[in-house]
């Protein structure tokens, strides 16, 4: 019920920020209306992390090696397991980095209040398609990095957090079987994402944050969250440089390039399957 209530306080004053924003016709009300529009968000994740630390009995176990800056311009990314890595993620970067954009399913929009919120902020909404539409409608297959293009395009000049979750997806054994993946805790990553936002944002960003989330006990789900069965979280983060062999190519169709991408990112994800290794039995 409070969080309900905090997400009624601060949505509407958002929406209101984000017609002023679309209908200003100078450039330093819009500029003013990007800054009201990240305290807003920043105040309603605050207070949604308060209320957990305040209500839960959760310990969070945030280690954080990186020179983190509000008005940076940031590629984050992290490995996936459950919804509760959102909120963990906000607990962990609120108001040190700017606020996380995250690529939306477009079907997220619909969501009652929360998909206005995230179009007022500029998060990006994609829409997939099945292999079946693919095949149908080549021209589909554009659409997602025209899209992402836009979206980046408009991160240039703000501070932001482009989240990215490698995986694609989250973590299941199920999922783990299926892709017969090498790593251990972790589903083969996907450079696409990543390789399109380095291409589209280029010498923009700043750097990389490598985020690792651990449940000691395993997974939870947002109701244990709510219902304080979550023992402990441990969040790892560690700032990387951007290498500058990664920018620049073009993922799509120079396939030296796309096995450049691919073999960088693979070998982070060694170092985190280790880490999380390390981090389950510290």
């Amino acid at each position: 019920m409070l969080l309900t209530t905090n997400t009624l306080i601060h949505v509407p004053p958002l929406l209101l920020v984000a017609v002023i924003k679309a209908i200003a016709p100078l450039r330093p009300v819009r500029r003013a209306c990007d800054w009201l529009l990240m305290a807003i968000a920043a105040s309603w994740i605050s207070t949604n992390t308060t209320m957990i630390r305040r209500f839960t009995s959760t310990r969070f176990v945030f280690d954080i090696d990186a020179r983190l800056r509000p008005d940076g311009h940031y590629l984050v990314m992290a490995n996936h397991q459950t919804w509760v890595d959102i909120p963990m993620l906000q607990a962990a970067l609120n108001r040190r980095v700017p606020l996380l954009r995250f690529f939306l399913k477009s079907q997220l929009f619909w969501v009652p209040l929360l998909g206005l919120a995230w179009w007022a902020l500029d998060f990006p909404f994609m829409k997939r398609y099945s292999r079946q539409q693919l095949e149908k409608r080549p021209e589909l297959a554009g659409r997602d990095i025209a899209a992402t293009r836009r979206a980046c395009a408009k991160f240039m000049h703000i501070p932001v957090s482009v989240m990215n979750f490698v995986e694609g997806t989250r973590f299941t054994r199920a999922k783990h079987e299926q892709q017969a993946s090498p790593f251990t805790h972790l589903l083969k990553p996907k450079a696409g994402g990543v390789a399109f936002v380095l291409d589209a944002m280029g010498r923009a960003l700043h750097s990389i944050l490598d985020v690792t989330i651990v449940y000691p006990d395993g997974p939870p789900t947002m109701v244990d969250l709510f219902a304080n069965r979550v023992r402990e979280v441990r969040v790892n983060i560690r700032e990387r440089e951007i290498p500058a062999e990664l920018l620049g190519g073009d993922y799509q169709n120079d396939p030296a390039f796309r096995e450049r991408v691919q073999s960088w990112l693979n070998g982070l994800w060694v170092e985190k399957d280790q880490r999380i290794a390390q981090l389950r039995t510290r």
